[in-house]
């Protein structure tokens, strides 16, 4: 199995959240975060003084998925994300070495 981590901009989360549907993956979890990469922020003017906002809202999305999935869920979260400016984020995949369902207490690939 395997955690696939996605740092995307707010407003693609329904897009992503849609297309990741389409290809039957549904346990999404969805963070609002803040942080910044080469985008470094940005200036904003709020009562006629002028200041840096260096964290940009983001969105982090967690999904575990069996490793025949991964390749399918990533090009996805890309696809759907993708708006070809700075700041449209990054996917990280870890490995997960145990699953279990609380409720029920299933294991491996039967708790996902």
């Amino acid at each position: 199995m395997k955690k696939i981590e996605a740092i995307i901009k707010p407003f693609k989360l329904d897009d992503v959240r849609e297309a990741l549907s389409e290809i039957g993956i549904s346990g999404i979890t969805a963070i609002e975060v803040k942080g910044f990469g080469r985008q470094k922020g940005h200036t904003e003017l709020y009562r006629g003084a002028e200041y840096v906002v260096d964290f940009l809202p983001k969105v982090k999305l967690e999904i575990v998925v069996n490793e025949a999935d991964v390749d399918r869920c990533v090009e996805t979260i890309s696809n759907a994300a993708k708006t070809g400016k700075i700041g449209d984020g990054k996917i990280f995949v870890t490995s997960v070495e145990q699953v279990i369902r609380i409720r029920t207490g299933e294991t491996g690939k039967d708790a996902i």
